[in-house]
């Protein structure tokens, strides 16, 4: 890292200041070389400073500090995703540490950031998702059959993102490969930008889970 030269220059200035007067009272091409020399080194210092001044900060962050606050923060579980920008990152970074968790609204909002798609909970002991007297009784009129026998427990229904797929290749039944037809060929799911892995909405519904619960996840497209 080096300082700019309009930052050596201010420097030098700041040093001549602060000299003694009868040290430049006649100009000297060595005392300008010895200055010149002390002034990057010092604005070089400064930069560095400032630098570091801004990477610890969430908010001025930038590059690999980002992802070294991230992983600080919350391990592997909230990683940049590719071709992810240093603002979008930052922002899912603040997203998280504020987020409201142990609750029912929580765990819902966590997966919608997530996969951009709704999720559905079924709480076997609450009456609201379990049907009862004036509130939907009757079988299948409330979604599920509820029980007592089942407290702190929920049932989770996660939907996968629905991604763009990979551009120029066509998908299964998507069509025979062929000019103007799409093209045939082996992809992986680590080719599809920002993909959400299975593992990813496991880890978001188990963070925002109060200590004694249990939610029982199923992920589907």
């Amino acid at each position: 890292m080096a300082g700019t030269t309009g930052d050596r220059d201010d420097m030098l200035e700041r040093l001549k200041v602060v000299l003694p007067a009868r040290w430049l009272a006649e100009a000297s091409t060595t005392a300008d070389a010895l200055l010149a020399g002390l002034a990057e080194g010092w604005a070089w210092l400064h930069e560095m400073v400032e630098t570091l001044r801004a990477q610890a900060r969430i908010a001025t962050a930038s590059g690999a500090m980002l992802d070294m606050i991230a992983a600080d923060f919350f391990g592997p579980r909230l990683a940049r995703r590719r071709a992810q920008g240093d603002a979008a990152f930052r922002a899912a970074i603040r997203r998280e540490l504020l987020r409201e968790r142990a609750t029912r609204p929580a765990l819902l909002a966590a997966l919608r950031d997530l996969t951009g798609r709704e999720a559905r909970v079924f709480e076997p002991r609450r009456p609201a998702d379990a049907g009862g007297w004036g509130i939907g009784a009757g079988y299948g009129s409330a979604g599920g059959w509820g029980s007592l026998a089942l407290p702190y427990q929920m049932f989770v229904t996660a939907r996968r993102p629905q991604g763009s797929g990979i551009a120029g290749l066509n998908g299964w039944a998507g069509g025979l490969g062929g000019w103007g037809g799409g093209r045939i060929a082996w992809a992986s799911l680590a080719q599809l930008e920002g993909q959400v892995t299975d593992a990813d909405i496991a880890a978001a519904t188990a963070a925002v889970l109060p200590q004694g619960a249990t939610a029982w996840l199923r992920i589907e497209d």
